[in-house]
């Protein structure tokens, strides 16, 4: 059957029509997962078209899988997070939605709180098992759409549900039936996707919603959730793990609409964020992730990292608010007691900080030799330099220029061979010949300037 798709604008010839395999035996996928081996990246070098939706935003998980890497929040923890997500997300909303648990009446309380703030964005979820009795929260809470388990691979269907391909599709359609016939949309959760048998389960299933869907007038989407991180985004690569591949039978033989499709992906070798941009660019809108990245495991994609890249692909902010990623970052800190990698990109202590003497001299030149972009306007997040027998004589310079009120509101800075530079230079140096193994802390250099630089306190 020839269709003329008015994405391409070409005429396409649809060649097969994809039904459900109701195998006897799951299929696992043993020449790529053999478990007691490093899983295998294959190529049968199909590469499928790129194809960017007209419209990309953000999803969030981090009161639901966030929440199962971490100490519990409070109910005011999170109304506070999920405010500082409405400043990120801006009135665009660009972060379009966050997830809740609903089972504790503290859950509950948490999702309360942050519904008084009235935002339309995010618009608040629910995430429930696929049981139908589940929706009597759902309705209780008013929350109009909620997540369901539908777990889609053998691993899954075959030994955790000790059901047939066939039997797992009727239980979820009947659970999906249920959500729609209470007004509440449905979010299928297609768990462990990328060890999926993508046209032999995933894509029929896919078709079938879309049916129910048309019927009942209401969309239903698609989380494809990458659960164990196995997802690869290089052109070629052999399905289930091309997630480019996943992409393309969604969008181009189930129907799917990108807009109800979401990507969910964890981290575990090191891909969280390199294959979401690449379910972004081929075709689906929405990629769910969590603040800082929290999550089972190696976790979720970062939402800061997310925004960022959301301004590198479309070119603009579009509303966001970029400087609240700094705020979450201190909040994580201070409030959480959350330990943030040191280097991690965007909130870590590190990120817009250098050690290196070569690097500060650069910094003293032009912010821009060794800053990755105005991180003081963008972020709030000044460049800084950390003092230690690496610093040099120019990070020292730096340190004082950007830390001394006088010098910090002046065109006038110290240059890093100053006489007071060298001095403080040569003491450094000395604490460290001596054995010191630790940075100077901020006191300590105000000590020295106290000491060297009076004029300038």
């Amino acid at each position: 059957m020839l269709t003329f798709n008015k994405k391409t604008n070409k005429l396409e010839l649809e060649a097969y029509h994809f039904e459900l395999q109701d195998v006897k035996e799951p299929n696992l996928f043993r020449e790529t997962f053999q478990y007691t081996e490093v899983p295998k990246i294959f190529f049968n070098n199909e590469v499928v078209p790129m194809n960017p939706p007209d419209e990309i935003w953000i999803t969030d998980t981090t009161f639901r899988d966030g929440q199962q890497a971490m100490d519990p929040f409070t109910p005011d923890q999170i109304a506070h997070m999920f405010n500082l997500m409405h400043k990120l997300g801006g009135p665009n909303g660009i972060i379009r939605q966050t997830e809740f648990f609903l089972y504790s009446e503290k859950d509950r309380a948490a999702v309360r709180k942050c519904q008084e703030f009235g935002y339309e964005f995010p618009q608040i979820t629910s995430w429930i098992r696929a049981t139908k009795s589940d929706f009597k929260l759902v309705k209780e809470m008013g929350i109009k759409e909620t997540g369901i388990l539908t777990s889609c691979s053998d691993y899954h269907i075959f030994l955790k549900l000790k059901k047939t391909r066939k039997e797992a599709l009727e239980m979820y359609l009947d659970i999906v039936k249920a959500a729609l016939s209470e007004g509440i949309i449905p979010r299928c959760h297609f768990e462990d996707i990328t060890r999926a048998d993508i046209y032999g389960f995933i894509v029929p299933f896919a078709m079938e919603l879309m049916k129910l869907s048309k019927e009942a007038k209401m969309p239903i989407k698609i989380r494809a959730c990458d659960t164990l991180g196995f997802g690869i985004s290089y052109p070629g690569a052999s399905l289930p793990r091309n997630i480019n591949g996943i992409m393309h039978g969604l969008t181009h033989y189930a129907g799917v609409p990108s807009e109800f499709i979401e990507w969910h992906g964890h981290n575990d070798f090191y891909r969280g964020l390199s294959n979401a941009t690449s379910a972004w660019l081929y075709g689906c809108s929405s990629i769910n992730g969590s603040l800082l990245g929290i999550g089972e495991r190696t976790g979720n994609t970062p939402v800061e990292a997310l925004a960022i890249e959301y301004v590198g692909l479309r070119g603009t902010p579009n509303g966001m608010d970029l400087t609240a990623i700094t705020e979450i970052a201190e909040y994580f800190k201070k409030e959480l007691k959350y330990d943030i990698p040191k280097n991690q990109p965007f909130v870590g202590a590190n990120f817009a900080m250098t050690k290196a003497g070569i690097h500060a001299d650069g910094l003293l030149k032009e912010q821009e030799i060794y800053n990755v972009f105005d991180t003081a306007a963008i972020l709030n997040r000044p460049p800084e330099v950390e003092i230690t027998d690496r610093a040099g004589l120019a990070g020292i310079a730096y340190w004082f220029n950007t830390q001394l009120p006088k010098l910090k509101n002046s065109n006038d800075k110290l240059d890093k061979n100053n006489s007071s530079i060298v001095q403080v230079k040569e003491e450094v140096d000395k604490l460290f010949q001596e054995g010191r193994c630790t940075a100077m802390t901020h006191q300590e250099m105000l000590a020295f300037a106290k000491k060297y630089l009076p004029d300038y306190l």
